[in-house]
C-alpha cells in the first residue's frame, strides 16, 4: 500500500469519526443527558472553536516537526478524545463529554493541515490534483452518509453507543497513518512564533494566487453560513413549502459534493484548472440567483436543483485550490499559509450566521437571501479578476513560482 492509499484510508476513519461527532453530539446531549438548548449549543460551539483556537498554533508545528509524527498525533489526538466521549457517556458525566469531544476535535483539525502538507511530499505536479481529490472524495462521502445513517440508527437506546463507533473511526485512522514514511524536516528559522505567524499571513496576503483564493473562499463562506440560516423561514414562510424540503435540499448538496470531488480526480488531466477555480464560485451565484427568483408556491425541484449546483461546482473549487496552494507556498511555510486561511473562513462563518439571522429577523427571508447573492458575486469576482484565470496548468504554476 503506497503513501496516498495510507493518506486516504486514514481521512476516511478520521472523517468518519469527525462527521459522527458532528451530528451526535447534540443528540446524545439531548438523549442521553437531557441537556437544555443551551448548553447543547455551547457544545456545539466548542467543536468548532478547535478551528479557530487550533488552526495557527498547529500550522507552526507542522512547518516544523516531522509530518508523519504529526499525522500520528493527530489520529491519536482524536482515538482518546473520542474513547474517553465513549466512556463519559456511559459515567454520565457531561462535563467530561464535552472535554473529550472538544480535545478530539483538535486531533480532526490537526489531521486535515498536515494532510494539506503531506500530499505534495508523496506525488507529483502531474498527480496533484488527482490526490486531493481522493481526500477530498473521503470527506465528502462521510459528510453525506453519516448524517442520514444517524438519522435512522440514533435513538434513546442507540444513543450510548454512537461514539464507540467514533473512536473506532479514530482507531482506523491511526492504524492507516502509522505506516506512513518518514518525510524531510525543511530547516527553520529562529523567529519568534508572532513573527512566523506573521510571516505566513504576508505570505498569503501578498500572493497573486493565494490572495484572491482566500477572498473567495472567506466570500463563499459568509455567503453560504447566511444561506443555512436563512433558508428554513425562507422555504416556511416564503416559499411555503414544507420544513423538510431544506433537509432534502442538503441531501442534494452533499450528493453533489461527491461527484464533484470525483469529476476533478478523474478529469483534472484534460480540464484545466482555471474551469474549476471559476465554475465554482460562478455557479455559487447562479445557484443563489435560482433560489432567489423561485416565487412562492413555486417548484420545490428548483430549491434542490440550486443546492446541487451549490454543493457540485464549490467542490471542485476546493480541490483545485488546494492543489494550487500546495504549489505555490515554499514547504517550510506550507502549514502557516493554510492555517492562516482556515482561520479565515471559520472565523467568517459566525458573521455569517448572525448577519444572515439579523436580516431575515428584521427586514425578510428575502432579503438576507439578496445579501448572499452579493457575497457569492464578491467571490466570483475574487476568482474572475484575479490571476486564477490564467491557471492552464499546473506544471506551470509550479515553473512560474520557482523562477
Amino acid at each position: 500500500m503506497n503513501a496516498i492509499q495510507r493518506l486516504t484510508l486514514s481521512a476516511y476513519g478520521m472523517h468518519l469519526a469527525d462527521q459522527i461527532a458532528l451530528v451526535a453530539v447534540p443528540l446524545v446531549a439531548a438523549l442521553v443527558f437531557d441537556a437544555p438548548a443551551q448548553i447543547i449549543g455551547i457544545l456545539v460551539a466548542c467543536q468548532s472553536m478547535a478551528h479557530l483556537l487550533g488552526s495557527l498554533p498547529f500550522g507552526l508545528i507542522i512547518d516544523r516537526a516531522q509530518a508523519r509524527t504529526v499525522a500520528i498525533a493527530a489520529a491519536l489526538i482524536s482515538c482518546v478524545g473520542f474513547g474517553c466521549a465513549a466512556a463519559s457517556v456511559f459515567a454520565g458525566s457531561l462535563v467530561w463529554f464535552g472535554a473529550s469531544v472538544t480535545a478530539a476535535g483538535f486531533g480532526v483539525v490537526l489531521f486535515v493541515l498536515v494532510s494539506l502538507s503531506i500530499v505534495p511530499k508523496i506525488t507529483d505536479v502531474a498527480h496533484i490534483a488527482k490526490a486531493n481529490s481522493r481526500l477530498d472524495l473521503a470527506r465528502a462521502l462521510c459528510s453525506f452518509a453519516v448524517p442520514l445513517a444517524a438519522g435512522l440508527l440514533v435513538t434513546a437506546q442507540t444513543a450510548n453507543w454512537v461514539f464507540a463507533f467514533a473512536a473506532a473511526g479514530g482507531v482506523f485512522a491511526l492504524a492507516a497513518v502509522t505506516g506512513l514514511p518518514a518525510f524531510s524536516v525543511t530547516p527553520q528559522t529562529t523567529d519568534g512564533i508572532l513573527t512566523r505567524i506573521r510571516e505566513g499571513g504576508w505570505f498569503v496576503l501578498r500572493h497573486k494566487l493565494l490572495l484572491p483564493i482566500s477572498l473567495c473562499a472567506v466570500f463563499w463562506n459568509l455567503a453560504f453560513a447566511a444561506l443555512l440560516v436563512t433558508m428554513v423561514p425562507l422555504v416556511v414562510q416564503v416559499l411555503g413549502a414544507e420544513p423538510g424540503v431544506f433537509g432534502i435540499a442538503l441531501g442534494a448538496f452533499g450528493l453533489a459534493a461527491i461527484l464533484g470531488a470525483w469529476t476533478v480526480g478523474r478529469f483534472s488531466g484534460s480540464v484545466p484548472p482555471n474551469v474549476f477555480l471559476l465554475f465554482g464560485p460562478g455557479s455559487s451565484v447562479l445557484a443563489a440567483l435560482g433560489l432567489y427568483v423561485i416565487p412562492p408556491g413555486g417548484p420545490v425541484i428548483a430549491i434542490y436543483a440550486a443546492f446541487f449546483l451549490l454543493g457540485f461546482g464549490p467542490s471542485m473549487w476546493l480541490t483545485t485550490q488546494n492543489s494550487v496552494r500546495q504549489l505555490v507556498t515554499p514547504a517550510a511555510m506550507l502549514g502557516r499559509v493554510n492555517a492562516v486561511i482556515q482561520t479565515a473562513i471559520y472565523g467568517v462563518r459566525p458573521l455569517g450566521a448572525l448577519l444572515g439571522g439579523a436580516i431575515a429577523g428584521a427586514a425578510s427571508p428575502r432579503t438576507a437571501l439578496a445579501l448572499v447573492v452579493l457575497a457569492y458575486g464578491a467571490s466570483f469576482a475574487a476568482a474572475l479578476f484575479s490571476r486564477l484565470r490564467t491557471v492552464r496548468h499546473y506544471a506551470d504554476i509550479r515553473l512560474v513560482e520557482s523562477a
